[in-house]
């Protein structure tokens, strides 16, 4: 920007201004004195001073470009102004939203693009149109193309049923109904399609929101509403949300509202649905808008009666639309190698062909006089133009049905997950659910699993158990009689000391209070049914009504557990009544309560909030600027200055009130390491806190520190001014905040501290017990304190008493890679019998540096377990990707909260829980389960069972084909490299789509080597095959493969030696070349099928029809095929005519029944052999599992092979001791 006096400024933001010359003047002698004003707060009188010039001058339009430049968004920030239809909408995001991937005129084209981003597709598509060149193809011009269009016809049609459905929910939502304010100062009815940026909405009650919003004004005469976000973050508790009191307090009617001139300037759209940075100039007055003003698409307005919003996000701008991009791509190991087995087999299909062509040449050359043959070309044309004859001829070595059975199978495998009641949880009513069926068998491969602590192994379900206050500990004092006689007066109590625990409601009176007393002389306490509070001491409660000398730290800490925080009370009448024959709860049998239920952003918050209420701290009332608390009968009101939150950075909260004696202070809570270090100097209960902390944290309580501070109004005033301009900057606000905090968080007095129990999870000990005997390392990734976790650890079998625990606290680069060598010097084993516990600041010096990441993985591969505490979300992903990287494992991470997502998508399988904190964690993952005990079903037997059935699948997919194409290949031979083929074209492309699909695919959806129960009890060590790789790796796929050319030679070679003496037919005619394919064709689906046979454990009606059906669906097209030449009115496509009654005529000789007897069973024989052998001479563990089925074992065996300790150990010098058929070790 050129000014008049030609100086130029560049900066677009209005910092950067020119300064009028007496401001100048003024800063320089301020800059001279020290005592300069920031800019910023001379941004208002700088405009003031161009406003001042006159405006017939030149400089005239250099003002309004200055005023235009003030009043401009900074860069990547919009500016919304109101917009009132059917004036022109303004220029953003339409808000319609498509969540479809294709249209009628797309899907064709973008759903072949998809495709044939496979390879296979790819390759068989140009053999498809290789096979169409006249003369090439010795299998027809549409053997390939067919079962082609078949394949990826089944796969476009799941696409287009899937798609057809988001299309009629595109539709649904894009036209549904909402209230729009016009021009003409009313309000009308619109499609939420026609819904565009700067509108102002009506929500009506129950509504949900059509984009997102900027809250102007509500029924409520405070601009509360109330909303919830279930649909986006799964939390069902209500949020509080406040429109400005500048527009709240000036909009009562629609008139009102269309006189709105206010300009809000806000982020660009982004998906952080718990962070909003905005600001509104109304007139010349800026106020800074935040999350609290926010109304997102997708939540619903509830317990109010309507809201007035003007829309900023719409369309795909929306967070809502924002968060629905998908989840990082993830492939399992499975696919991947499956992929360098295709590209094996295509190696291997180049060198037959190659070979091949050396042969065709060699014979044309050989042959090169036999006129009859009609050898034009030269031997390297005819070998060149046979190399393409033979890559057509053996095409499908690679399977063409491959792709389609997996995705068949893993489909049905992700159902039978979704449906299994054994993972179903009744109390919440959430199945198991399989988000992704990419990663089934990967399930059955996981080898590290990273836990978050809260509400995975835990319920977090919090109770308030124990606390802190002024160097005593209430809640898990053990005194005796005597002790408290000398401590208390003898009349105190006059019964024995019960847990204060309440009936059935959470319950205010409004005329009782915390001085009143029951029929025992006792205070009463409110009661409840929430199990939150498990507070055992009422030697709290005693001290604070006597007013003994902890009296005042004891109000101010309950104080401070009533007012800061962010909960919200709702309110329910009901009645309590006496049932039990017991004294009232308060006068008369039946009492009219107004019901308190506490809405909480977290569960730790709503059970501080809630021991305040139980201790007569009655927090009661809140609107933006007042929170209400009911002490001992008298209703207090604290007017809520300032309320700086908790963020994962921060790890602390504080709220600045003015109390009702006048006075501002600091209340503050958060974790210890944080708030010990901004306490003033002088702290008389600092040591002995810290003590109990240590004492709480061992018990596995969740510990926070209360402190409390007296502000100066002054400096209060000063520190206000920096708050409130840090919360309306558009650029880095909570970084802005966080540092202007810092500057009044200090000079802290320390309270106290509180301790929550939050329990484990049913049956999460046995759990982990079954994991680690499933060679599963697990590593507990936690932002509690390092005693907290490690009594978890104990107490959810995670760690042994015999277990050695080494323990890395040391945040200098120097002392950790210490600190890692010597334990690693100290532990030359593979593998060790401890557990390593590290906490986040050491792990910052870790992460980063080559060499620490290396001596630590190193060290936590020797451990059985891991445990990080007080570590960050990003941490958590680190951590999940340094094991990855570095070890070559397959990892799984499992949460449940909002902070364990980037665990979750880091890992090579994600679990989310589906718990208190909401459903992100669970939407982010592959699967979702309701409780940690089922994650040992869905390894140990889904994903065991999808990893060897998968394997399966795959490895006799391309043994069949195999099978079948080498048969061609040693055809070869005999017909000196013609390329001729063996069999009669179409029933060679009906191979794989019908005569052999079924039956694998049946063996990959319901296949079971041993019974479940024996792998979630007995044997948990039957996991280990998926970890090692043991059923799918390139050894075991060699073996098929040389399995499939012993099985391909054995039917040609057997054929040709029966059908060389007995080659002719009941009526003398030779049999030719298509009755010998169909001979050897047939027994080649007889072996192949009676081979699955073979690997096949389990037997049911369905596997009978499904394999006999196989051969019989084979059988009835060959009588077809073998006489629709006869009548087939086109005789230009000439079907059947090869093998024109080949069949009827085979089935008048004793050689074709002998043959198709005897070669399948001399194939085979070696197979039946090879696994009889192997059972009894080198048995694997699932094969001693059978027997225990089938033949259990007898007391005095069982006795015998009993053990004691983990099933399975992880030095390699040890083994489980199990008894096969001859009593040999495994």
């Amino acid at each position: 920007l050129t000014c008049m006096d030609q100086r130029t400024y560049h900066s677009r933001s209005p910092h950067h201004l020119p300064l009028p010359p007496s401001t100048l003047r003024a800063r320089s002698t301020l800059h001279k004195e020290g005592t300069a004003p920031d800019i910023a707060e001379e941004r208002t009188p700088l405009l003031a001073h161009y406003r001042t010039m006159d405006t017939t001058s030149p400089s005239h339009s250099m003002y309004d470009r200055l005023r235009g430049l003030y009043n401009r968004p900074q860069h990547g920030f919009r500016t919304v102004p109101p917009h009132f239809p059917p004036n022109a909408p303004l220029s953003f995001t339409p808000n319609t939203v498509t969540t479809s991937k294709y249209t009628v005129f797309t899907f064709v084209p973008k759903n072949l693009w998809e495709q044939f981003h496979r390879i296979a597709n790819l390759y068989f598509l140009v053999i498809a149109g290789l096979q169409l060149i006249p003369g090439l193809s010795p299998t027809g011009q549409y053997t390939t193309l067919v079962p082609l269009v078949l394949v990826m016809s089944v796969t476009a049609l799941k696409e287009a049923f899937e798609d057809v459905n988001r299309h009629r929910q595109d539709r649904k939502v894009n036209n549904k109904k909402v209230e729009v304010m016009q021009h003409s100062g009313r309000t009308a009815t619109t499609k939420w399609k026609d819904v565009a940026v700067g509108n102002i909405l009506h929500i009506q009650e129950g509504q949900p929101f059509p984009a997102d919003l900027v809250l102007l004004a509500s029924s409520d005469e405070q601009g509360i509403c109330y909303i919830e976000t279930a649909s986006l973050d799964g939390e069902t508790n209500l949020k509080i949300r406040q429109a400005l009191s500048e527009t709240s307090d000036v909009i009562h009617s629609e008139q009102d509202l269309r006189a709105f001139t206010g300009e809000i300037q806000c982020e660009p759209p982004n998906k952080h649905l718990y962070s909003f940075t905005g600001t509104m100039q109304c007139g010349d007055q800026t106020y800074a808008l935040s999350v609290k003003q926010l109304l997102l698409r997708g939540a619903v307005l509830r317990n109010t009666k309507s809201a007035f919003g003007m829309v900023v996000y719409t369309g795909a701008d929306t967070k809502l639309m924002q968060n629905s991009t998908k989840s990082p791509s993830k492939r399992s190991s499975v696919e991947r190698k499956t992929n360098w087995m295709i590209l094996a087999v295509f190696t291997l299909q180049v060198l037959l062909c190659f070979a091949c062509a050396l042969g065709s040449a060699f014979y044309s050359d050989y042959l090169s006089d036999a006129w009859y043959l009609e050898l034009t070309n030269s031997p390297v044309v005819d070998g060149l133009l046979a190399f393409i004859t033979f890559i057509i001829l053996f095409n499908n070595l690679i399977p063409i049905s491959l792709y389609i059975s997996m995705e068949i199978v893993k489909f049905g495998q992700a159902y039978f997950i979704n449906n299994d009641l054994l993972m179903y949880y009744s109390k919440t009513d959430t199945p198991a659910e399989a988000r992704t069926s990419n990663l089934n068998e990967e399930l059955g491969q996981v080898q590290y699993l990273f836990s978050d602590k809260t509400g995975t192994l835990t319920c977090n379900h919090m109770r308030f158990k124990a606390c802190s206050i002024g160097g005593l500990v209430y809640g898990q004092i053990d005194a005796d009689a005597e002790q408290l006689a000398e401590k208390f007066p003898s009349d105190i109590f006059t019964q024995d000391d019960e847990p204060i625990t309440g009936s059935d409601h959470n319950v205010r009176r409004r005329t009782s209070g915390f001085g009143d007393s029951d029929a025992e002389g006792n205070p009463p306490l409110l009661h409840d049914d929430d199990d939150t509070f498990a507070f055992t001491d009422k030697h709290l409660i005693i001290e604070g009504l006597q007013n003994f000398e902890k009296g005042p730290v004891i109000a101010e800490f309950l104080t401070c557990l009533a007012v800061c925080h962010t909960v919200i009370p709702d309110y329910e009448e009901g009645t309590v009544t006496n049932t039990e024959g017991k004294e009232p709860l308060y006068d008369g049998e039946s009492t009219e309560l107004e019901i308190i239920k506490y809405q909480a952003s977290s569960p730790d918050e709503g059970a501080l909030v809630d021991a305040a209420r139980h201790l007569g701290f009655i927090f009661h009332y809140r609107t933006p600027n007042v929170v209400k608390v009911k002490i001992q009968d008298e209703d207090l009101e604290f007017q809520l200055l300032n309320v700086i939150e908790f963020t994962s950075s921060r790890k602390r909260m504080s709220v600045i009130v003015r109390t009702p004696q006048g006075e501002i202070k600091l209340f503050c809570k958060g974790a210890d390491n944080v708030i010990f270090e901004r306490l003033a100097s002088d702290q008389p209960y600092a040591d002995v806190t810290m003590s109990h902390l240590q004492e709480f944290a061992t018990l596995g309580l969740r510990t926070l520190c209360i402190a409390v501070s007296t502000l100066d109004p002054h400096v209060y005033e000063q520190w206000n001014r920096r708050f409130h301009t840090a919360s309306t900057a558009l650029v880095n606000r909570d970084q802005q905040i966080e540092q202007v905090a810092e500057d009044i968080e200090r000079d802290l007095m320390l309270l106290g501290a509180t301790g929550i129990e939050d329990r484990l999870q049913e049956c999460v000990p046995e759990t982990i017990g079954l994991l680690q005997r499933a060679n599963i390392k697990i590593w507990v990734l936690t932002g509690d304190k390092q005693e907290t976790a490690i009594n978890i650890g104990y107490s959810s079998n995670l760690l042994h008493h015999e277990m050695e625990v080494m323990i890395l606290n040391d945040d200098t680069a120097q002392g950790a890679l210490h600190g890692l060598d010597s334990q690693l010097r100290s532990h030359p084993d593979a593998y060790y019998n401890a557990s390593l516990v590290v906490d986040g600041s050491t792990l910052d010096v870790i992460l980063g540096s080559q060499v620490h990441e290396d001596l630590f993985v190193q060290l936590g591969k020797k451990c059985k377990s891991v445990i990080a505490c007080r570590v960050s979300p990003l941490q958590k992903a680190d951590i999940v990707r340094l094991v990855k990287a570095h070890l070559k494992v397959v990892t799984l991470a499992i949460g449940d909260g909002a902070n364990d997502v980037s665990m979750i998508q880091a890992a090579d399988v994600g679990v989310g829980i589906s718990g208190v904190e909401g459903l992100q964690a669970a939407r982010s993952s592959d699967y979702a389960i309701a409780q940690f005990k089922y994650l040992s079903r869905l390894l140990l037997v889904h994903g065991r069972y999808s990893y060897g059935r998968i394997s399966k699948v795959i490895l006799y997919s391309f043994y069949k084909n195999m099978v079948l194409y080498l048969a061609q290949f040693w055809y070869c031979i005999f017909n000196a490299f013609s390329g001729q083929s063996l069999f009669e074209r179409w029933t060679l492309a009906l191979y794989n789509v019908a005569f052999t699909l079924v039956p694998i695919l049946l063996l990959g959806l319901v296949n079971r080597d041993v019974d479940e129960r024996l792998v979630c009890t007995q044997y948990p060590q039957l996991y280990t095959s998926g970890q090692t790789n043991a059923n799918f790796n390139f050894r075991v796929f060699f073996g098929w493969f040389i399995n499939a050319i012993f099985h391909s030679a054995v039917m040609v070679l057997g054929v040709f030696i029966v059908y060389a003496s007995d080659n002719v037919d009941s009526t003398g005619q030779v049999f030719g070349v298509w009755d010998i394919g169909v001979v050897i064709y047939t027994c080649i689906l007889i072996t192949v099928t009676l081979k699955l046979c073979l690997e096949t454990n389990n037997w049911t009606f369905f596997h009978v029809i499904a394999y006999g059906g196989s051969v019989f669906t084979y059988i009835v097209w060959l009588l077809f095929w073998n006489i629709i030449y006869g009548w087939w009115p086109f005789p230009r496509l000439s079907l059947g005519a090869e093998v024109h009654f080949s069949l009827y005529k085979l089935g008048g000789t004793a050689a074709f029944y002998f043959v198709l007897l005897l070669v399948p069973i001399a194939a085979l024989v070696r197979d039946f052999a090879w696994k009889a052998l192997y059972r009894m001479f080198l048995p694997r563990l699932y094969h001693i599992a059978q027997e225990v089925t089938v033949r259990p074992l007898s007391p005095q065996h069982s006795k015998s092979s009993h053990y004691t300790g983990f099933a399975f150990s992880q030095t390699t010098e040890a083994g489980v001791v199990v008894h096969g058929t001859h009593g040999k070790k495994y």
